[in-house]
């Protein structure tokens, strides 16, 4: 197997069921564990993804906060993998920005790649990428220069017994970052890195 964002071949193991790359420092799950597309979706929609849910507008604030820092109310937005509880753009809507939404199994319309957008987000959906390589380059190239990626993931630390940490059981996390990753990404993509803390990243494209 080869590393789906590098193309580095992997050959070191964090367990039975992840590799570690060598150069850009992801976990990645063994390609032979991926759900297929109906087993995925059936796992997202037991996720109790409600707007209205105090709790869920909680967990998804640092995506919002981000948002409301460094963007405004005249920029075009796209909220990339919005799930079926689209709570940020819910809570942006009524601040008065515009966002567009995509989600491969509740917000399946394309004609978000016709859009150029000042700022994308994702919230917890990049380590479901299958292919974060092509996930990459595709939100690099619609999005303008000097827009914003503001991505929600949980970075593995190495001070965590990999195996039993609780990000790594979801069985749809496929591909874990780690700080590391992402300065990978920033590199190589043309990103230059606004914000890199553990559950919260910022790339502007250069």
């Amino acid at each position: 197997m080869n590393c789906t964002l590098c193309h580095s071949l992997l050959t070191q193991k964090a367990d039975e069921d992840y590799f570690i790359c060598s150069t850009c420092y992801a976990y990645l799950k063994d390609e032979t564990l991926y759900f297929n597309a109906a087993n995925e979706k059936s796992h997202y929609e037991q996720h109790n993804n409600d707007v209205n849910d105090i709790g869920y507008q909680n967990f998804t604030a640092p995506v919002t906060d981000a948002v409301l820092k460094h963007c405004s109310t005249e920029m075009l937005g796209l909220d990339y993998g919005c799930g079926k509880g689209p709570v940020i753009t819910t809570q942006l809507q009524a601040k008065g920005y515009t966002v567009h939404l995509y989600d491969p199994y509740f917000y399946p319309d394309t004609s978000y790649l016709n859009n150029t957008y000042d700022f994308i987000f994702s919230c917890e959906v990049f380590e479901h990428f299958y292919h974060p390589f092509e996930e990459l380059t595709k939100l690099h190239g619609i999005l303008k220069q000097g827009g914003l990626l503001i991505i929600k993931t949980h970075l593995y630390n190495n001070q965590t017994d990999f195996k039993h940490w609780y990000y790594r059981k979801d069985l749809t996390h496929v591909f874990i970052y780690t700080f590391k990753t992402f300065e990978y990404i920033a590199k190589h993509f043309g990103f230059e890195m606004i914000n890199l803390t553990e559950k919260l990243i910022v790339l502007r494209k250069k």
